[in-house]
């Protein structure tokens, strides 16, 4: 006799639940595609619920030419976290030939900065899936967009951050959710090509060669990077044996060495302030173009060659933004922001040690920098927003929220911090904050909760008005420290 499971379901009744549900589901199959997010206070249409990605395999092909689009398939693995019939992915420069999703055909529709797909099957939670798209990546500006391909003198890099990286290749664009990568980048021979991670293989064919790497560590999509030119790759070796590679203009090999061999001791520096190195290599990229920025792009940072060969830049101003973006390789890349509004994690941190860098290398005082800040964080605040919550960027205008607000005046919240605790427990703050969260994401909060338990007492007062005052509070250590107004000619 049949084990009885519960009442059983009248044969007709049962039939009409099925209808009731097919029809459910081809409602919202039938409904328009729309843009998603996850609702970052400064990005709300930045990545994407429902899934959470394992890995992107990324494939490019340069035909030589950096005007032109490059052909690319982006393959995605991921966990879905709750059902889905559809699938948003953040693309929003680029033609798509197809989609597949576990190896079948998909449809697909653009929905804002979205590419939304619709797999034959839908997805339900905790499955595991692929989705494979053909598509083309194209490195001349977006129209009202900042970053994405930067077009160097003699072929492409990558400037993804804040929300770039779905300019490049479809993705889920927010640090959130961080991922392995592997790159596999075909062009031309003559060229060489550079990416994240560690080399995986060469290929040569026909008179192109292919390069493969891989990441040991999860990454954010806008920390990706590639570089293809006519580059040399210069290989050195770090502290406990790393491997170091810079990847620079032929061309200009010669006169950037003394600047790249000062690259061993800054990461001994920085390990001795705050720990183990957190990945497997680093290296400088130098690129011949007007970025107006450097940037912390995971294991291999991004500059521009002006910075080491304009005569007119201070030999210890140059070693202090080595230094920043170095610093960045902990303080945002392996320990990454949950939301943007705590980049003032990672950029204040950077700021913190470029200075301390410049204060025991250079003889700059740290404490003059910081009693400048001092002076002028009013000003940031009332401009930028508190560090902690800075003000949105403007439209088309995505990395404007990078003001002096979440740099210099982020750094001066530690070392208002490092007065208010002492400096042996900032010290022991700051190690045991890149360990702890290592390969992770973390946010304000959990800073504060950190810093409160090494401290033992309750610090949210302490940072609720320093991180999210309209006005600065007073310094710990420093009364005589005063708000400087700002030049005639500015005020209202």
């Amino acid at each position: 006799m049949p084990l009885s499971l519960g009442p059983r379901v009248p044969r007709r009744l049962k039939a009409t639940l099925l209808a009731s549900a097919a029809c459910a589901c081809l409602v919202a199959a039938s409904a328009p595609p729309q843009p998603l997010g996850i609702g970052d206070r400064l990005f709300p249409y930045l990545g994407n619920p429902g899934y959470d990605v394992s890995s992107y395999d990324l494939s490019f092909t340069y035909a030589g030419d950096h005007g032109k689009p490059l052909r690319a398939v982006t393959t995605i693995d991921a966990w879905t976290t709750e059902d889905l019939e559809r699938v948003n992915l953040d693309f929003a420069h680029g033609s798509v030939d197809s989609v597949e999703v576990d190896g079948l055909p998909a449809d697909f529709a653009t929905a804002g900065e979205d590419l939304v797909v619709t797999p034959k099957v839908p997805l339900p939670r905790g499955s595991w899936m692929r989705i494979t798209v053909r598509h083309t990546s194209d490195p001349m500006p977006a129209k009202g967009r900042d970053g994405g391909w930067v077009r160097t003198v003699d072929g492409l890099a990558m400037a993804n951050q804040a929300d770039a990286a779905h300019l490049v290749f479809p993705c889920n664009d927010h640090p959130s959710d961080k991922a392995m990568f592997t790159f596999h980048v075909t062009a031309p021979d003559g060229y060489t090509a550079v990416a994240n991670g560690l080399p995986a293989g060469v290929t040569r064919n026909g008179g192109t060669t292919t390069w493969t790497y891989r990441t040991r560590h999860p990454m954010a999509t806008e920390l990706a990077q590639v570089s293809i030119g006519r580059s040399a790759v210069v290989h050195r070796t770090g502290p406990h044996g790393l491997p170091l590679r810079d990847v620079v203009p032929a061309k200009d090999r010669k006169v950037l060495e003394p600047w790249l061999a000062r690259t061993p001791d800054q990461i001994a520096w920085m390990e001795s302030k705050v720990g183990r190195y957190p990945f497997e290599t680093y290296g400088v990229l130098t690129a011949s173009a007007a970025t107006g920025f450097e940037l912390e792009t995971q294991t291999l940072s991004l500059f521009e060659k002006k910075l080491f060969t304009e005569p007119a830049y201070p030999r210890w101003y140059v070693e202090s933004l080595m230094v920043h973006e170095l610093s960045h390789q902990w303080f945002g890349d392996s320990v990454s922001p949950r939301t943007w509004s705590d980049v003032w994690l990672n950029e204040g941190h950077a700021t913190w040690y470029e200075a301390l860098y410049a204060d025991e290398k250079a003889n700059k005082p740290l404490v003059t920098r910081m009693k400048a800040a001092y002076g002028a964080s009013d000003r940031w605040r009332e401009t930028g927003g508190p560090p902690a919550r800075p003000k949105p960027p403007k439209s088309g205008q995505k990395i404007g929220f990078f003001r002096a607000n979440v740099y210099d005046g982020a750094a001066l919240v530690l070392y208002a911090l490092r007065q208010e605790i002492g400096k042996p427990a900032f010290e022991s703050l700051e190690r045991a904050w890149v360990r702890a969260h290592r390969d992770g994401t973390a946010t304000t909060a959990d800073f504060e909760r950190l810093a409160s338990g090494i401290a033992g007492r309750d610090l949210s007062g302490f940072f609720q008005a320093w991180l999210y005052g309209e006005k600065t509070p007073p310094m710990p250590g420093h009364p005589d420290w005063k708000p400087t107004p700002p030049p005639k000619e500015a005020r209202k």
